[in-house]
């Protein structure tokens, strides 16, 4: 389980996470891929940025080209995002261009008629060569669909992740692993390793959405969930395996309680976890639908885990910093994925009957990241899917053993989905020092209905 490891060490690992995590959020700024709160206002009716000209003739009946007056009203009223208004076919008829002087141009109309921009078509060749070498070379696929602004993309973050495994391990290797500097060194290795995995999902994703109408974001999530299950574990070294499987989640504005346990009715092992998140950037759950799903999290968790056959306790809390980043921005061809990760630092304590040893606290790195995608298009229907790694090697699940001795986390899928206004499933498979699957029953209280 990782006994032992220092706690100034995962500290440390916890801060050079936290820098790599700012300043990748500051080049991104510096390249354009965030806009300014300024910028957003500038290009509103408000400020007088909007695209709407001052000389468009006056409006005849049906015949001209204008934004009346009611769209604009709904636009400046409505809440959400403020797109520049634009007048629809059925609101203000044809677009009927003002008579050029003779011999003169007359520019384009400045208002037009709008329609959702068309999506890619689908190419059987590009998945192919996405998988082959599409796997080694990332934006092959997308290169190969005639896409070269997505596919300089991917090569960029797969070379940008390489460079970072590289900055980790050549440095764990020349001073031989020296617990000095593991702690931030490892945190190096991993981000590159996400930025890596990540990249190859993406490369995979833009060759094969034009095949489907992507899910979106949903427009609202209900204050309260509720949900029922089982829990398989199959560990070879103990012996509980079947667990009932409770969880609640609370949504309160910007905030986010919620709670878990896993309890083996036959051994007695019991694991609960309590938490509360905060928002710190992004709409709230409750009014996803003012965003894209971008979001940044502060979250902190307290544990409890019995283990009354091994007899001892486990108990501590954690703080980690969790985010979400829409893909969409990334290019249209990710509409409706997603990116997330999460960096944060756990403190455990275990105690047993007899006497206690000075080694009985330590801390753990807490790293994750995964892939995923929106469910549903509009309705009731409304979910998540995610393809996810997580670093931790305490719980139910532990880590894996590498080849030379080491320890990585576990891989798994998760989803939750409300399949109507007040029912839903949720599921869980997950690989690691041990094997998991879980689903469970989801009932939603109160919200729209």
């Amino acid at each position: 389980m990782g006994y032992g490891r220092p706690v100034w060490s995962a500290r440390a690992t916890f801060a050079v996470v936290l820098g790599l995590w700012l300043a990748s959020g500051a080049a991104r700024a510096q390249d354009g891929g965030w806009r300014s709160a300024f910028e957003l206002l500038a290009s509103g009716p408000e400020l007088g940025g909007s695209d709407i000209p001052r000389d468009v003739p006056k409006r005849r009946g049906s015949d001209a080209s204008v934004v009346p007056p009611e769209v604009m009203a709904r636009v400046l009223t409505e809440e959400g995002p403020r797109p520049v208004p634009t007048a629809s076919a059925a609101e203000s008829g044809p677009v009927v261009a003002p008579e050029a002087p003779e011999g003169g141009r007359v520019s384009e109309p400045r208002v037009r008629l709008t329609e959702d921009a068309p999506r890619p078509p689908f190419k059987p060749l590009p998945v192919a060569v996405a998988v082959v070498p599409g796997l080694l070379l990332h934006g092959l696929g997308a290169w190969a669909a005639g896409d070269p602004v997505t596919a300089r993309g991917l090569f960029a973050a797969e070379a940008t992740g390489l460079g970072l495994i590289a900055a980790g391990l050549v440095p764990i290797a020349l001073t031989g692993a020296s617990r000095k500097t593991i702690g931030p060194l490892y945190a190096v290795t991993l981000t590159g390793a996400g930025v890596f995995s990540l990249s190859m999902l993406a490369n995979l994703y833009a060759v094969t959405s034009p095949a489907f109408d992507p899910g979106r974001v949903p427009d609202t999530l209900p204050p309260l969930e509720l949900d029922l299950g089982y829990q398989y574990v199959h560990d070879a070294s103990a012996d509980y395996r079947n667990f009932f499987a409770l969880g609640a989640v609370a949504r309160l504005s910007k905030v986010r309680l919620q709670a878990s346990a896993r309890l083996a009715p036959e051994e007695g092992n019991a694991l609960i976890r309590a938490g509360v998140a905060y928002r710190l950037w992004g709409a709230p759950e409750r009014t996803l639908g003012l965003g894209d799903g971008t979001a940044l999290d502060v979250e902190g968790v307290a544990t409890y885990h019995r283990y009354p056959t091994e007899g001892f306790t486990l108990g501590g809390g954690e703080v980690s910093l969790k985010g979400r980043y829409a893909m969409e921005r990334f290019g249209p061809r990710f509409a409706g994925a997603f990116v997330e990760g999460g960096v944060g630092l756990s403190a455990q304590a275990y105690s047993y009957p007899g006497r206690v040893e000075d080694d009985n606290l330590y801390g753990q790195l807490l790293y994750t990241f995964g892939y995923g995608v929106w469910l549903g298009r509009g309705g009731p229907l409304r979910g998540e899917a995610v393809l996810f790694y997580d670093h931790r090697k305490d719980g139910l699940v532990g880590g894996l053993r590498g080849r030379g001795g080491g320890m990585v986390g576990s891989f798994g899928l998760k989803g939750r989905v409300l399949l109507t206004e007040r029912w839903g499933v949720a599921a869980e498979a997950q690989a690691g020092g041990a094997l998991m699957g879980r689903l469970s029953l989801v009932y939603a209280v109160g919200g729209d209905t």
